[in-house]
């Protein structure tokens, strides 16, 4: 049984490898998220293979759907499976089937907006889709924060205004942004500036986006003397773990810090 990730264009039509165009002719069927989608690629290229659908929705049918071939193709709506889409759960399904899987190379929007901003590209972090609020949203934020190294980020176009507000709130205004937006199409757009210049130029933006943060250096944190500071504004608890971290202290050592005071900083108060 073998399973054959494989990427397809995200904007141009062109931007597929020959080597993708023999895969989708030979194997048995093309499972994909959108039928409709992957169907006008196929036909685009003179390529009868059949297509079914599996996506997120029907993806705890996958064994049932798949187990008629012994060949398929995954396509997802854009770009290479596995990123930001339901291709890695299919992978983990796959694996513990006992199938051969094979990951083609392909397009992405990731590295274009990479490489196409200008910022730093030798040590780079890949977010994906942050968390839509809460909690975690805010942690992660941080941590991209504390990471030192230039961060890819991907984002829809109606969250995008209150996203680059989040990232002000963090990296402040004046940091340094490219936001990417309809990669590969015709109206490509790459945008560099600050991250509130940014704001400002995108009040309604269209197509999917890929922001790319420039890295942040973090000052050092003298962690005792910091600790003192704020436990002298009366912080303790939960509140005197989020400000430790806000502040660039480790996760774990912001966590054995904030233990001191009454309550653990995990729980809700």
């Amino acid at each position: 049984m073998r399973l054959v990730l494989v990427p397809t264009p995200i904007g141009n039509l062109e931007d597929i490898t020959l080597r993708a165009l023999r895969v989708l002719r030979e194997v048995e069927v093309v499972a994909c998220e959108d039928t409709r989608r992957t169907g006008l690629l196929l036909r685009h290229y003179g390529i009868p293979t059949p297509t079914l659908r599996l996506d997120q929705h029907t993806m705890e049918k996958a064994r049932e759907l798949l187990s008629p071939y012994a060949y398929v193709a995954y396509a997802t709506d854009a770009g290479t499976p596995g990123i930001s889409d339901p291709g890695a759960e299919l992978v983990r399904l796959a694996l513990e089937w006992g199938w051969r899987v094979e990951a083609l190379p392909g397009p992405t929007a990731l590295i274009p907006a990479l490489v196409a901003s200008g910022l730093p590209t030798h040590r780079f972090t890949f977010e994906g889709f942050l968390p839509k609020g809460g909690k975690e949203r805010k942690e992660r934020l941080w941590a991209l924060v504390r990471e030192g190294r230039t961060a890819v980020l991907y984002e829809s176009p109606h969250r995008l205004q209150k996203t680059l507000e989040d990232l002000m709130g963090v990296y402040g205004p004046g940091h340094p942004v490219a936001v990417a937006r309809e990669i590969s199409k015709v109206h490509e757009e790459i945008f560099r500036g600050t991250l509130e210049e940014a704001w400002r130029h995108f009040q309604n933006p269209r197509g999917e986006v890929v922001l790319v943060l420039g890295p942040k250096e973090a000052p050092p944190v003298e962690a005792n003397q910091l600790l003192e500071e704020l436990k002298a504004q009366g912080l303790k608890g939960k509140a005197l773990f989020w400000a430790l971290l806000q502040r660039g202290v480790p996760r774990n050592e912001a966590y054995r810090l904030a233990l001191s005071g009454e309550q653990e900083p995990g729980e809700e108060e």
